[in-house]
């Protein structure tokens, strides 16, 4: 039998070669394997989709002339129908900081709810909020505002919970996949909406007789989706990490199981279900120690423990590493200037030189179409690509995009009239930019945020990283139109220099972290054996879960026996030199 001694990284490694020798190899193949987990990620996805959806519909709205003649104060010009651009962005933006407070109360409400029932509470905030966005045709642009914060709420605290259900359900050779799943239902939310918006913006004509309908059916059928999550969410299973770390493993053992389509006792479910009872224990000793007065997993100590935790994260360089991954990642892909693209798209293709609100719809709508075919390949082979990889080239070819968008604009904005063909040219390049986008910043930054972190402190940390996203996000969707007036082909090479600092931010600081377990990231980023007392813990926990008989049970030689064996073969090798030596003379 194998020596129950060592390392936790020992047993991780050892852990891991058989878990490889049994899985099957990352791609497509990997979730035609495993087609239960990938079609509840699927559903789960919906409220990607709700966020997506609510997202892209409001640069349409903001266009059609009926809503602007409810704007009141918001219009600066009643004739033309202009926004006060501040106001304006004030209009897009307040749905992202509704959303930055929703990422800050997730984390509570997956620890002590479940990731399940959270996702069930988010709904039902996104519901009231589009409910109230529809009295706006009585109460103007005060029901827009707070429907919007509210929804925001909702949509912000799914963009937290989804990416963390999937990673938790998914199996390692295609948990990469199944988080991409969630910017592939966002990009799908946009495409949908962009081209419901282009549709209804013909409800009563596009002029001043344009009915009420072309503006509140768009918003009105954001209902469906979140009926239809709030609805299914209800048969969907829980996490199994989530059941284990609080005491349901009986439970957790047959939703692994049944989540991987194979019986409780094969050696795949034996195996990661030791490795994610030895986290979770070796998490709750670390609290035990750390926090003894919050160990007891109740609603108050877990609403104390969200501030202590993320408090916690800034303490140690291990986590801290983590924080600057996750929060500066999500700021640089605000930075990008994507939802600059997706909240003003109609506006930036009319200053581009696109004559009629319809066309600029319309080259919208060609934005939602690109974005979503350029996303999946990402969700299909990002598990093979590697995440820096897909990340540096995303960002160099935005970068590109910027740049020639900003060259064209500043040769021909005076006269877009004379020049058409260049004004197409740079609304080509807006698409390309969508298209590097969707296949790498959209879908690899929530991946690299939702499963560096250990379970313990997975909750606070994705929030710490989303709520990065949504706070930058606000700020983007804040500044845009003022940009856009102000700076004009400026707002493109500012967009495009940190974009390209993004890529090498991604080069020099952010690790490739395909094909690890969650648990695995603990060695990864340096927090297991950092520490005599965190290498006695592992090794503690993992004994008292059984690791070292599970990896003889299956074959596996303990990653010791062979250190020993090295060490005593290095010991012999002078004495055989030695002797070898004596007889050549």
């Amino acid at each position: 039998m194998a020596p129950v001694g060592g390392s936790g990284h020992d047993f991780e490694a050892a852990a891991l070669a058989r878990r490889q020798a049994l899985q099957t190899p990352p791609g497509p193949m990997a979730l035609m394997k495993n087609l239960r987990v990938f079609g509840i990620a699927c559903f789960a996805c919906l409220g990607g989709l709700l966020y997506g959806y609510n997202q892209g519909v409001f640069s349409g709205v903001l266009t059609m002339t009926s809503f602007k003649e409810h704007m009141g104060d918001y219009i600066e010009n009643q004739e033309t129908l202009e926004y006060n651009s501040s106001k304006q962005g004030w209009l897009v933006s307040i749905l992202e900081l509704g959303a930055w407070l929703g990422t800050m109360y997730s984390g509570f409400l997956a620890e002590i709810l479940s990731r399940k029932y959270a996702i069930l509470v988010n709904v039902a905030i996104f519901i009231i909020g589009v409910v109230i966005q529809t009295t706006s045709v009585a109460a103007g642009h005060n029901s827009i505002l707070a429907g919007r914060f509210i929804t925001g709420m909702g949509v912000g605290s799914l963009s937290m919970i989804v990416p963390m259900y999937n990673a938790e359900i998914a199996p390692p050779e295609v948990r990469g996949a199944l988080v991409g799943l969630q910017q592939l239902s966002i990009t799908l939310g946009i495409m949908i909406s962009f081209w419901i918006d282009y549709g209804t913006n013909f409800i009563g004509g596009t002029g001043r007789g344009q009915k009420e309908g072309a503006w509140l059916l768009p918003l009105c059928l954001q209902l469906v989706p979140a009926v239809l999550l709030g609805v299914g969410m209800l048969f969907m299973p829980f996490s199994p990490r989530w059941l284990v770390h609080h005491d349901r493993e009986t439970e957790a053992r047959r939703v692994l199981a049944r989540l991987r389509d194979l019986p409780e006792d094969n050696d795949l479910i034996e195996l990661e279900f030791a490795e994610i009872k030895a986290q979770s224990l070796f998490e709750k000793r670390t609290l035990q120690e750390n926090w003894p007065h919050l160990q007891n997993l109740t609603a108050l100590n877990t609403a104390k423990l969200q501030f202590v935790a993320i408090g916690s994260l800034f303490k140690s360089k291990p986590m801290f590493k983590r924080v600057i991954v996750a929060t500066v990642t999500m700021f640089f892909q605000q930075w990008t200037g994507i939802n600059a693209v997706l909240y003003y798209a109609p506006v930036i293709f009319g200053k581009l030189g696109l004559s009629s609100n319809s066309v600029s719809l319309l080259a919208t709508g060609v934005v939602g179409i690109v974005m979503f075919i350029a996303t999946i390949p990402a969700v299909m082979y990002v598990d093979r690509w590697g995440r820096k990889p897909t990340l540096i080239i995303g960002a160099i070819g935005m970068a590109i995009c910027h740049f020639i968008i900003a060259a064209i604009t500043a040769s021909f904005q005076t006269d877009w009239e004379h020049h058409q063909a260049a004004g197409w040219a740079a609304v080509v390049m807006v698409w390309l930019f969508v298209v590097h986008f969707g296949y790498s910043w959209g879908p690899c930054a929530w991946i690299v945020i939702a499963e560096i972190w250990p379970m313990s402190n997975r909750p606070y940390g994705i929030a710490l990283g989303a709520s990065s996203n949504w706070m930058n996000n606000f700020i983007v969707g804040q500044v845009t139109p003022d940009m856009l007036e102000g700076m004009t082909y400026g707002t493109y090479i500012f967009f495009g220099i940190l974009t390209f600092i993004g890529a090498l931010f991604v080069y020099f600081i952010v690790p490739e972290t395909k094909g690890l377990t969650l648990e695995e990231m603990d060695i990864l980023f340096g927090s297991v054996g950092v520490a005599a007392k965190d290498k006695e813990r592992w090794v503690e926990v993992h004994n008292e879960v059984g690791m070292g008989e599970l990896l003889a049970r299956m074959g596996v030689s303990h990653p010791s026996e062979h250190r020993v064996a090295d060490e005593k073969l290095a010991d012999e090798k002078p004495v055989v030199a030695e002797s070898e030596r004596k007889e050549s003379h």
